[in-house]
């Protein structure tokens, strides 16, 4: 008889307990990742009345599988360019809640007498909201499209990111065991390095190879390259020195820049639930009851502290951001709760090593206890806010409700601001580049260079390969000098400008000097002084060389062009917000983005028929379907279903328009009543049908049914003509919907 392996038999069990524990949380309404936790406790190797998983090791390697493709899809959800577009608002909200909460989980670790790397590693789990669970709290409530939504998403996709730093820096320190400056700063910038080599890299490569072999990439190949893809990275990552996760997150967020992102990401999807299941049963098995009893008092202190801290903290860092104090109190109180990255924050502590055996059992009993409050604390701000207006002084409500720096439009940068920030851009990218092209050039070619050739002929040809590797590079450095636009402007605009600018010049000049210079000086033992001049002569060349400067600029425009392409379909298709949306985000309304239900009965209808501004109060500005724009559509136009219907209204009118396009969906019972059948019909003399032309019956127009064929003697079905004339014993065959039928068969029309 056949033996199945110990890991089927593990996955069989997990999976099913998986299955009916998440059918009866979605029947319960809770996250379904309670409800993966709950199945883990349940195959784990604490709760006796139920089978447990035999080789946890095992499932601990698919568990470590399903973070990688659950940072994976993260990042595909991930745009730098979308971050870099909102502002310092959700900037200061988020570091303002991180590292408040990050102290505050510090020291509630301290008072408990833990050790340093526990409560570091604490401070981290508890900063981290969970997206899935206020996303999920969200749309139960039905707020999902109100303005402070938007702004509590926003901070959390930065939470995110942050937390990605996050675990790199809390990699490097259990490393290290130590917590010095200068250790912290080396990790940053070496973090930096390595995230602009690879996102530059990955940027300029990626979306070429996936656009020159599209005709190829078929659901199944496009989905092997994209996990291909992402294993491949975990392993560059972690032979960098850092993380396997961070490494996925890296190249996710590559590929949500290509036009291929959205169907990657519907394609990993059924991967990303299930490693994901499989990651939070692993979670749920580590759950002890005898440790939860034994740590009551610190379970009961965390969830106070994340409760309270983020309703405080959050708030706070709402009102620094800009947010009057009502808006703030709600965004704070939806984010009382920890989640996914906790787990993922302490499961690399324990893979680490530096963390004790009890603290994960502790988060997964806080972030449990505070998912079920989450749905409460939202609803608690309202009466939360009158308390305040009632204990603070009324000048204080006031001016908090006014005080609302981050709302103010910003005036236009100086053409200096752009001109150094696209200079610091263009040397930071192009030296890193320049830099890890000479690192690999003497890590590999010069000694393979040293083996086949005498030593200084060897250091030559690998000073000329590095050289001509990274001219492109040299020449990017010194682009957009005297002849750009915005050089030309700021030289014309006034004399004292011309001396700075010429300042920028040489020091573009000077860090490709820099960069000769160093690999000259490596290979080739003469005098510094002659080495500079050989160096200055050099980057003379470079800049006049008119195939470095096409070369240059061609590399810059498809890289341009790779970052937008994403950003121009979406233009294209009509996804992209209109510029006065972020403009209204400011005032008390707001533009929100509804697609028409397939099964919506609104569908084909007039706008003028439907009266949607007169009985919800909301300016319908446009009708987007598929590429076609109607701006400002008026009482003649249609809406079909699967448009996108852009309206613009204060929370509660969107919240009525939302609720009512919701109940325009037809039941399932009403699409069973109308199903098509075929019956036969039998023509006799009290049918009413004897001598009368089959196109003068009324069949068709009175009974809404048709004739398909009738029946010769011969058991023939033909096509009858319209003139056909009915005679008695003819035997029609009729398709129609069941009371149609009944309607004909009864004689009453």
């Amino acid at each position: 008889m056949e033996q199945i392996p110990t890991l089927i038999q593990d996955l069989a069990l997990i999976l099913l307990i998986a299955a009916v524990v998440s059918l009866l949380f979605k029947w319960l309404k809770q996250p379904v990742v309670l409800g993966y936790i709950v199945a883990g406790f349940i195959a784990g190797p604490h709760f006796i009345y139920t089978p447990s998983v035999h080789d946890s090791g095992s499932i601990d390697i698919w568990a470590q599988i399903g973070v990688i493709i659950l940072l994976f899809t993260l990042g595909l959800e991930f745009s730098f360019k979308k971050i870099l577009k909102m502002g310092a608002a959700p900037v200061i909200a988020a570091l303002t809640i991180i590292f408040c909460m990050m102290f505050l989980g510090t020291s509630v670790g301290h008072l408990f007498g833990w050790k340093s790397m526990d409560c570091i590693y604490l401070g981290g789990m508890l900063a981290m909201s969970s997206t899935t669970i206020i996303y999920k709290a969200f749309q139960d409530l039905g707020v999902l499209q109100k303005k402070f939504a938007g702004v509590v998403l926003s901070v959390l996709i930065l939470e995110d990111i942050l937390a990605i730093v996050l675990m790199v820096m809390l990699s490097t320190l259990a490393v290290s065991h130590n917590i010095e400056g200068e250790e912290l700063i080396e990790g940053l910038l070496r973090l930096g390095f390595f995230l602009i080599l690879w996102f530059v890299v990955g940027l300029y490569l990626i979306p070429i190879i996936l656009r020159k072999n599209r005709k190829f990439l078929n659901s199944e190949t496009l989905l092997i390259v994209s996990l291909a893809l992402c294993f491949v990275m975990a392993v560059v990552a972690v032979e960098s020195g850092f993380s396997a996760a961070f490494g996925a997150f890296v190249v996710g967020s590559i590929l949500a820049e290509t036009v291929e992102a959205e169907r990657i990401e519907k394609l990993v999807a059924p991967v990303k639930d299930l490693f994901g299941a499989i990651f939070f049963v692993s979670v749920g098995m580590l759950v002890d009851p005898e440790v939860l009893v034994e740590y009551a008092w610190p379970i009961a202190a965390l969830t106070l502290t994340i409760i309270v801290g983020q309703a405080f903290f959050g708030t706070f860092g709402f009102v620094l951001a800009g947010q009057p104090l009502k808006e703030a109190m709600k965004c704070g109180f939806s984010m009382s709760q920890i989640g996914e990255f906790a787990f993922i924050i302490a499961s690399l502590g324990m893979s680490l090593g530096v963390t004790s055996h009890y603290l994960y059992p502790i988060v997964v009993a806080v972030s449990v206890v505070t998912t079920f409050t989450t749905p409460y604390m939202l609803k608690a701000s309202g009466p939360a806010y009158c308390w305040l207006c009632r204990v603070l002084p009324h000048g204080w409500v006031a001016w908090l409700e006014r005080y609302t720096p981050g709302t103010v439009v910003q005036s236009h940068s100086g053409n200096w601001k752009k001109l150094i920030s696209a200079m610091l851009r263009q040397i930071v990218v192009f030296t890193i580049l320049s830099v890890t092209v000479i690192a690999l050039s003497f890590r590999f070619l010069l000694p393979f260079t040293r083996e086949i050739l005498p030593h200084w002929w060897a250091n030559a040809l690998c000073g000329v390969v590095t050289l001509l590797c990274i001219a492109p590079f040299l020449r990017g450095i010194m682009a957009r000098g005297r002849r750009s636009s915005l050089f030309q402007a700021l030289w014309k605009e006034s004399r004292y400008n011309r001396l700075p600018l010429v300042f920028t010049l040489i020091v573009r000049a000077v860090v490709v000097c820099m960069l000769i210079f160093y690999i000259i000086r490596f290979l080739v033992p003469f005098a510094d002084p002659l080495l500079l001049l050989l160096a200055l002569l050099i980057v003379g060349g470079i800049s006049l060389s008119s195939p470095l400067r096409r070369n240059s600029i061609r590399m810059e425009k498809v890289f341009m062009d790779n970052l937008h392409s994403r950003d121009m379909l979406a233009r294209r298709d009509g996804k992209v917000q209109p510029g006065y949306a972020e403009r209204l985000l400011s005032k008390d309304l707001h533009l929100a983005d509804f697609e028409v239900p397939e099964e919506s009965i609104w569908g084909g209808r007039l706008l003028g028929d439907l009266k949607l501004g007169q009985r919800y109060e909301v300016n319908v500005v446009s009708i987007i379907r598929g590429t076609h724009y109607m701006n400002i559509p008026n009482g003649n136009d249609r809406i079909y279903p699967r448009d996108h219907i852009q309206v613009i209204g204060t929370d509660e009118q969107i919240e009525r328009f939302s609720g009512a396009l919701a109940n325009t969906v037809i039941v399932e019972a009403e699409y069973q009543d109308r199903e098509m059948q075929l019956k036969q019909f039998l023509i006799t003399e009290v049918s009413g049908f004897v001598g009368v032309k089959i196109k003068n019956s009324g069949i068709r127009d009175r009974y809404h049914c048709m004739i398909v064929g009738i029946e010769t003697p011969d058991g023939i079905l033909e096509k009858p003509e319209a003139e056909r004339v009915f005679r008695v014993g003819d035997i029609i065959w009729l398709v129609g919907e069941k009371e149609a039928l009944s309607r004909l068969f009864s004689g009453k029309p």
